[in-house]
């Protein structure tokens, strides 16, 4: 819509009251309301639908000028057709064409992202970008898996070796880690899920809880430790003290995280890999700690029975 300012100021016409009648008869306006029968009722101002279906219509609409006079609007306003795209998509204010990719079976995102990097870089002429949005542009910026959980390991490293001012204990804490590790990519390998995001999330959630379980029995182990006892001792009362908690609360996390795998819904994918890797990481750390605590037990009662044959051990 044109509107002939020089025009409109000639024949003393204000231009926002034309704006405002073409919105009234065109585009609608609520000019009022009332209540009658116990509802609200509400008044709209607009043009018969005949009225309003062509450019012709313009002819049939006046606006009051300064003087009280009526001036027809077609007089002050001209269309001009304009082509254009109905919406104008923008990212990072560049005019932008959103794009959705899925992998094939059998290829991961990351194989995806480097498909359409190669891609991009033989096709696209100058001038022209691409980005990633949402959860491709998370998992491109976010650090390495790997990078992770070598951050993890020298965090815990450090930070268990100051408290016990020792650089061994943290070795007993760290190989916990990869029993659940190795059950995490065996629960989502059986179950058809990918390595992604979430997957990754819940391994470094349960790298902390697989650490958690490990500094409780190396903390009782280094007190009975101080308190006199030997080594193999302390460790294997450590072992027994804190097994049952251990399961109880091993137990109890992978039961609150059930419902998660029968998840419907548009984030039912994300809870499914959430749900699934930290379920298959909590069992299997369990189940192989304690299996790792009977041989050791079982190890060091045949050692000590070898050694001290004459004397009275209980296991």
């Amino acid at each position: 819509m044109v509107i002939d300012e020089e025009k409109a100021a000639q024949l003393r016409v204000d231009v926002d009251v034309v704006i405002r009648s073409m919105q009234a008869y065109y585009g609608s306006q609520q000019v009022s309301d009332f209540n009658r029968f116990g509802k609200y009722y509400r008044v709209v101002l607009q043009a018969e639908k005949g009225e309003r279906a062509n450019p012709s219509s313009l002819d049939n609409i006046s606006v009051k000028n300064a003087a009280g006079q009526m001036v027809p609007i077609s007089s002050l306003v001209s269309l001009k057709p304009v082509l254009g795209p109905e919406t104008v998509t923008r990212y990072n204010l560049y005019n932008s064409i959103p794009m959705n990719a899925n992998p094939k079976p059998g290829y991961s995102t990351g194989d995806a992202i480097r498909a359409v990097e190669e891609v991009a870089a033989q096709t696209l002429p100058a001038g022209y970008s691409y980005e990633f949005s949402g959860v491709t542009r998370e998992e491109i910026i976010s650090v390495d898996s790997h990078c992770l959980f070598s951050c993890f390991l020298w965090y815990s490293s450090t930070s268990v070796s100051a408290q016990y001012n020792s650089y061994i204990l943290p070795l007993s804490v760290l190989l916990s880690i990869p029993t659940g590790v190795i059950g995490v990519f065996s629960a989502i390998g059986m179950a058809g899920i990918e390595n992604n995001i979430y997957v990754q999330v819940a391994l470094i959630m349960l790298i902390g809880l697989l650490a958690k379980n490990a500094i409780l029995i190396v903390e009782f182990a280094v007190q009975r430790r101080h308190a006199g006892e030997t080594l193999v001792n302390a460790a294997i009362e450590a072992a027994k003290a804190r097994l049952r908690p251990i399961i109880m609360t091993s137990i109890a996390f992978v039961a609150g995280i059930l419902p998660m795998m029968r998840a419907t819904g548009p984030s039912a994918a994300g809870n499914h890999s959430i749900s699934v890797g930290a379920a298959g990481g909590m069992i299997t750390g369990v189940l192989l700690v304690c299996l790792l605590y009977r041989y050791c037990s079982y190890c060091s009662s045949i050692s000590m029975k070898k050694y001290l044959p004459n004397r009275q051990m209980t296991r």
